[in-house]
């Protein structure tokens, strides 16, 4: 006997349920519940997934030694595209859940419509659901940026659900496409598209198709204003990779990062390159941001992050001015605010430069965003450079963290970043003292010089000397 169905109120933003309606929700929203239905379940629920020979008479789960489980060896599904298949983890995994984020107009479903052309020549059947454009808008697309269609290239219009699984179940795909969560609703709920039910619900029903068929799935998600994926945590939870793609629009350099990733690392990254015939791979990332690399100019320090196996170098840009307003502005692009201001306090403290009265404006060149704290040594050399008016007298690499008492703290691959740097032809490598003791000095150039330094002062003085 079916139970009559019960209301909830649902937060929008964080997927809190609550049997009533509140103003303010417990993770601060307001405004952000919504009413939804609560269908009873069903004593025979198609929700569950019991593995294979872990169910007991009654119908229910039944635990298993650890030691005694089965641990498969999956052949990784190669997309056709190095960068994308480095931050996977190596490529796709069958059965694995792959959640991909970023503004509208990017580059997401370019990256995506490329991908499945490359496995669909190769592998076989691909499916490419799309709720928000029509099955025309894809295949122009397709026209621009893919070399060839091959027949088993499937597209279909369409945000039901329950029509997806049963065309995924009729044609088998080896690699399914849902553009987008937010555009697909089940029959189940009689909420509206992307509700947390209904994105719950899709997302289950989606993690049911690839984890009983071994299918690999691909999922286009919305972000918002600023920038984070849209709608609640729950998305990336059910998923088992998130990937989010960034750039400037200003810039044509795309940076496809992964912020989880179950199979794999998430300290890599993929360089793309958006052109009139799609996105193109970037083999030598440090050559594209840095075009003036043979220039020693005021403001300008050259540093670098270490982004899985491979070294980036990137240019930091300073500039000081005399404010005219009572309070100086603390201006950074592609930097950590809150870091800069440690940066600027340092300085102040330990070398005796007065910027209470300066306006401060710091810029990673080629929009790419330096969260790690190797790049602290490069930010306060730059502003540094251009409060003393004064440029290097050779081609520099600065890479450091810096601590609040001035001393640096040691690099994670300093010596990787320093043979690359000397590949490259940079005169002087300035890094910490410890991290200057590991390197192999026989393997550098004559014309390479390294400068282990211990606080703040003296990277300052090596920096100009």
């Amino acid at each position: 006997m079916s139970k009559k169905p019960q209301t909830v109120w649902v937060c929008q933003e964080c997927g809190y349920e609550s049997p009533k309606w509140l103003g303010r929700c417990i993770c601060g929203a307001f405004g952000s519940m919504v009413e939804e239905k609560v269908i009873p379940e069903d004593e025979k629920d198609s929700r569950r997934r019991v593995s294979s020979g872990s169910e007991t008479a009654g119908g229910a789960g039944r635990p298993q030694k650890l030691k005694k489980v089965g641990s498969a060896e999956y052949a990784r599904l190669k997309t056709g595209m190095r960068e994308l298949d480095r931050v996977l983890g190596g490529g796709l995994v069958p059965g694995s859940l792959t959640l991909i984020s970023g503004e509208p107009g990017i580059g997401k479903s370019t990256l995506i419509i490329q991908a499945a052309a490359e496995i669909a020549a190769r592998e076989g059947t691909v499916l490419y659901v799309s709720g928000e454009e029509s099955e025309e808008q894809i295949k122009m697309r397709a026209d621009r940026v893919c070399r060839e269609l091959p027949d088993s290239l499937l597209v279909m219009a369409e945000t039901n659900m329950e029509n997806i699984m049963a065309v995924s179940e009729s044609c088998k795909p080896k690699f399914l496409i849902i553009d987008s969560i937010q555009t697909i609703y089940s029959d189940t709920l009689d909420s509206a598209p992307g509700s947390v039910s209904q994105v719950r619900t899709c997302g289950n029903m989606l993690m049911k198709i690839g984890k009983s068929w071994n299918v690999p799935i691909f999922i286009v998600a919305h972000v918002t204003k600023s920038g984070e994926l849209a709608g609640p945590k729950t998305v990336e939870h059910l998923v088992d990779t998130v990937l989010h793609f960034s750039g400037e629009r200003d810039h044509e350099v795309r940076i496809l990062r992964a912020f989880k990733n179950r199979f794999g690392t998430t300290s890599e990254i993929g360089a793309f390159r958006m052109e009139e015939r799609g996105l193109m791979e970037i083999q030598d990332i440090s050559a594209t941001f840095l075009e003036n690399r043979e220039a020693c100019e005021e403001g300008s320090v050259i540093t670098a992050v270490y982004e899985g196996s491979r070294p980036v170098f990137l240019e930091v840009q300073a500039l000081t001015s005399r404010t005219a307003a009572g309070f100086p502005r603390r201006t950074a692009v592609g930097v950590d605010q809150k870091r800069l201001a440690m940066i600027l306090a340092v300085l102040e403290k330990k070398l005796g430069i007065h910027l209470s009265d300066q306006d401060v404006y710091v810029n990673i060149v080629g929009g790419l965003r330096a969260d790690r704290t190797s790049v602290d040594l490069g930010i306060a050399l730059a502003i540094y450079s251009t409060i003393r008016g004064a440029a290097p007298s050779r081609r520099a690499v600065a890479i450091g963290e810096v601590g609040l008492t001035g001393e640096l703290r040691s690099v994670q691959n300093a010596d990787r970043i320093v043979m690359e740097a000397a590949r490259l032809g940079y005169e002087q490598i300035i890094l910490p003292a410890r991290s200057a003791e590991r390197i192999d000095r026989s393997k550098l150039p004559d014309t390479c010089r390294i400068a282990g330094v211990r606080n703040i002062y003296e990277a300052a003085h090596a920096f100009l000397d």
